[in-house]
């Protein structure tokens, strides 16, 4: 850690103006429009940093270089522009004529290219390779597209499509980059640069990695170029690259935004757009005011009606039908009636896409000269496919929707059809582009307008808001650099927000670059086969990202052990023994009361108990509801725009308790808050149904009590509050509990065992002396709050004791195993036959698919079953439908899943975190095997008929090994190229 410190000791920091020089400041007034080009020159300001290793000295003539703090270039350019460069741009080419690495940070938009291409001109100007790499397949294209009209010699390589694999300049999704450096090609000892577009998707937990892994096989030699999104971290990336690969790296930051951008909130349901962030990035609390009673108004209208039920849920309002009554569709109208085109809709769904398109049936905006062009066009690309082929629904429902000047884009559609859209957008014949967030990833093709359909998203695992680096990636596509003035953002919410979540949405800092390394069988095995031999599992555990973000917290988790143990020498440890064993008392009965709970409120013994008006204690983490009353109780939980978000719970439960509970006169149960919560020390507060999933419920009493028929009063359920009150004065000592022996005869002898043992516990702490004082509480809180420290200080140092280098280390040992039990690697760590194998695969399952290929599943498969089985293995999403397999592909599936079961089971056995049935289910995907062998038996009369099953498999893993995004249905179509 202190050779890093010292490394990057050298670190300097320069605020430079418009032109590189520092604005003047002066005493004398200016003139208005003097002092208005002032600003605007200081708007353009960028911030530049460089690490520099230990010991490093420069050898470039600085009145041609300038210094490493400030890099002025002043000789020939490689590249002339004929507009005048940014001062983000200019110093960054002044350090790539340094022949230093430098990450580039700015908004979507701003420029960044201008500064790739420069290193791409140096290159030609040099003699020397350069390679362009990028996260889509679709940006590889679009990039290969510019760059072939620039430059002359420039070659792609995107796994689909191989072109001119010798050029100058080679463009390449980073998955070919990482392959090249596994397999040693010749072609890195030709190169100069390596450009990194997008790198902030390093912090993509699947694919992250690869960048990484990327970075750390790239020669020292080799200088590298990253462009960016604004990270907030920036300056620690850099000091990552200067520590690994010992060179100088410049870090040019910048908020510019060439074209400023208005922020408008629409509400569903509502009339109107607010406006809450001005183009000078004003927040309009005024108007974010009157946005709020929008939607007290609609509540007030909706209990007027249907006396305080649920409001309409999002997805419907925004959706609606064809009829042309949504509110998207009123939005895109109005967009277009005010010549705010072309306009970018984002979704989160491809399927919502799909339908918001659809709903457009009434809207046209093209000409029927554009009309004509698109049609000559779109019949000129589709010549490619067959006869056939062209009569898909995919290729004959697009070119209605492309006349009328609307287009879709997501990752689902056919690649021609994608690679259409693109290019009709460009060209100004697509106005409205109904899109998925990946349009918003690198894809040079900005708008004057974009809406978002949603301001939450489904990450996998929540239902949250965006945040507030997705939201600058997507709303940079808003404004066109030199044709508009300003960009226009319209976002769509269906629920009152707090304004702190969308200032934080909208003005919030992007979100630091944070590593996603980890340790998969495809690094292992290919590392092994290496030559070479200079790398080892070890090195790239040793010096990821990861790693070094780990080591850098070191000294502030030691300046925390230190402040939190002089806090717990200042606490009074006077009777600690008796104070120890009282709190110990406390604690086990705490544990016991939890086991008993889990047992009790069991869906097969609880639901029975849970009637109306029963009184139920919920705790969820930390926050104590204290007792609330039931209402009702449902299988599946609410969706969303319900009276309340429900609580945090395990996600295997589906049963709700929906509870009358002591809410925070903030907590608005229409949505102003993701989650309820308790009132305050001293607030009144006010009593809501709120969802309570089943396992949050912490108590059940033998109390109830009599609900009226009729909730939505206040008057109402302010009474039950009294009611509850009431019988807290009542019984001092707590509500009685139902006896899970006595009342509810359980009689299973764990649970009596559990309970004989809490009794005897309840009465040991009765019977201490500090309880009988009854001055236990202050001295109890001050022990609490030692134990508490010391609880805190033990996991920290544990955290530095055990070391992330250690834990991966472990992991490799496991694994290691893994591949020695299945036969991939010897008991010398050698590489076998099988494990040869696996490192050609990598996408799917490495392990499994090697081990179909060696313990003959497929010997006694026709290729047709070949086919089908292979597609198990292509991403897609789960299908809700249920899977009936026809008779030839139901023994082969098995095969699949007993195959899966033994890989599972060897990993649990070696000691790694695996869940079998979870491991089988995510690995065997039986959702297009029906399909892919209905599509193999057609193609079998237009292909030659003796194509063998061996080929028929490496057709399939050439297409596995290609698919880097979710395919979907799709997939059938994407086979047909």
């Amino acid at each position: 850690m202190e050779e890093v410190a010292e490394n990057t000791g050298k670190r300097k920091a320069l605020e430079t103006a418009a032109g590189g020089e520092p604005a003047a400041v002066s005493g004398e007034q200016q003139p208005l429009d003097a002092a208005a080009a002032k600003r605007r020159n200081l708007s353009r300001s960028c911030i530049h940093e460089v690490a520099v290793p230990n010991g490093y000295a420069s050898s470039k003539d600085e009145a041609v270089h300038g210094t490493l703090a400030s890099p002025a270039f002043q000789g020939e350019m490689a590249k002339t522009y004929p507009f005048q460069l940014d001062p983000f741009q200019s110093i960054s080419i002044a350090c790539l004529e340094r022949n230093e690495s430098v990450l580039v940070s700015a908004h979507t938009s701003a420029g960044k290219t201008a500064v790739a291409e420069y290193a791409i001109a140096m290159s030609f100007r040099d003699k020397q390779r350069v390679i362009y790499t990028s996260p889509l397949k679709a940006l590889s294209n679009q990039k290969y597209r510019e760059l072939s009209q620039e430059f002359s010699d420039v070659g792609l390589m995107t796994g689909d499509v191989t072109l001119q694999p010798n050029a100058t300049c080679l463009v390449m999704t980073t998955e070919i980059l990482r392959a090249m450096l596994y397999r040693g090609s010749e072609v890195i000892k030709e190169v100069a640069w390596v450009i990194f577009d997008e790198i902030h998707y390093m912090k993509d937990r699947e694919r992250g990695v690869v960048w990484e892994e990327s970075i750390i096989f790239l020669p020292t030699a080799i200088k590298m170029v990253f462009l960016s999104a604004t990270m907030s971290n920036a300056t620690e990336f850099a000091e990552w690259i200067c520590n690994l690969h010992k060179q100088p790296c410049h870090v040019v930051y910048t908020d510019f935004r060439p074209t400023p951008l208005q922020h408008y909130v629409f509400p569903i349901g509502g009339s109107g757009l607010y406006l809450v962030v001005d183009e000078t990035g004003q927040f309009r609390e005024d108007n974010f005011l009157k946005l709020q009673d929008t939607f007290t108004k609609q509540n007030s209208q909706v209990d007027g009606r249907k006396g305080g039920g649920p409001r309409t849920s999002g997805r419907i309002a925004k959706g609606g039908s064809a009829s042309g009554n949504s509110d998207i569709y009123r939005i895109v109208k109005m967009i277009m009636e005010r010549k705010f085109q072309p306009v970018i809709i984002f979704s989160f769904s491809r399927r919502e896409c799909e339908h918001h398109a659809m709903s457009m049936s009434k809207l046209d905006f093209n000409t029927e000269e554009e009309k004509d062009n698109i049609e000559q066009v779109f019949s000129s690309a589709i010549l490619c496919l067959s006869e056939e082929d062209r009569s898909l629904p995919a290729i004959e429902l697009m070119l209605p929707l492309l006349k009328r000047g609307i287009a879709v884009h997501h990752s689902g559609l056919l690649p021609i059809i994608k690679e259409l859209v693109e290019l009709l957008f460009q060209e100004g014949l697509v106005k409205a582009l109904f899109a998925t967030e990946t349009f918003a990833m690198g894809l040079n093709m900005p708008a004057k307008t974009v809406v978002f359909t949603s301001v939450k998203k489904w990450d996998g695992d929540t239902n949250r808001y965006i945040g507030s680096g997705e939201y600058i990636q997507m709303s940079g596509r808003a404004g066109r650099r030199g044709k508009d003035e300003r960009g226009i953002c319209v976002i769509m919410i269906d629920e009152k927000m707090e304004m702190s979540v969308i200032k934080d949405m909208v003005l919030g800092k992007p979100a630091p670059l944070v590593s996603t390394f980890r340790l998969s069988y495809y690094t292992i095995l290919n590392l092994m086969s290496r030559v070479e031999g200079q790398f080892t599992a070890e090195h790239v555990i040793r010096n990821s990202f990861h790693q070094f973000q780990y080591e850098k917290a070191l000294p502030e988790m030691v300046q925390k052990i230190t402040r939190l143990e002089n806090e717990a020498t200042l606490l009074d440890s006077s009777g600690e023994t008796d104070l120890a064993e009282y709190h110990k008392l406390g604690l086990d009965i705490s544990e016991l009361e939890k086991k008993i709970m889990s047992e009790m409120i069991r869906p097969e013994r609880a639901l029975l108990y849970l009637v109306p008006g029963r009184l139920v204690k919920v705790r969820d983490g930390s926050t104590d509801w204290g007792w609330g009353v039931v209402v009702n109780v449902v299988k599946k939980p609410q969706a969303s725009g319900t009276l309340a978000p429900a609580l945090s719970a395990s996600r295997g439960n589906n049963y709700i308790v929906d509870t009358l509970l002591h809410c925070s006169s903030n907590s608005n149960v229409n949505g102003t808050r993701s989650k309820p919560c308790p009132p305050h020390p001293g607030e009144k507060g006010e009593m809501h149904v709120v969802p309570v999933p089943l396992p949050l419920l912490s108590g059940l009493s033998s109390v109830r009590i009599n609900i009226p028929p009729d909730l939505r009063p206040p008057e109402a359920r302010q009474n039950i509050l009294y009611a509850v009150q009431e019988l807290g004065k009542r019984y001092p000592q707590g509500l009685p509990k139902l006896d899970p022996i006595k009342d509810m005869g359980i009689q299973e002898p764990d649970l009596v065992d559990l309970v004989h043992k809490l009794d005897d516990l309840e009465q040991k702490l009765c019977s201490h002396p500090l309880h009988k004082s009854g001055q236990s509480e202050q001295q109890l809180s001050w022990y609490q709050r030692k134990a508490e420290l010391n609880h805190e200080i033990q996991l920290l140092k544990s955290k530095m004791r055990d070391s992330q280098l250690q834990k991966f280390r472990d992991e490799l040992k496991n694994r290691s195993r893994v591949l020695k039990m299945l036969g991939h690697i010897d008991a010398d760590g050698v590489l076998q036959l099988k494990g040869r194998a696996a490192c050609l695969i990598d996408t799917g399952d490495e392990l499994l698919i090697t081990e179909l290929m060696f313990n003959g599943t497929f010997n006694d498969l026709d290729h047709h079953q070949v086919a089908s089985l292979a597609s198990c293995f292509v991403p897609c999403e789960k299908s809700s439908e249920q899977i009936r397999l026809r008779s030839e592909l139901s023994k082969p599936m098995m095969q699949l899943q007993e195959a899966a079961r033994k890989i599972a089971e060897v990993q649990r056995e070696c000691k790694l975190d695996v869940n079998v049935e979870e491991y089988v289910e995510s690995t065997c995907r039986p959702y297009m095997m029906d399909v892919i062998y209905c599509w193999s038996k057609v193609c079998q009369h237009n292909t030659v008929p003796n194509i063998s099953i061996s080929q028929t498999f490496l057709f399939f893993l050439e297409l596995l090994r290609h698919q880097h995004v979710l395919l979907s249905d799709s997939v059938v179509c994407c086979l047909l190229f």
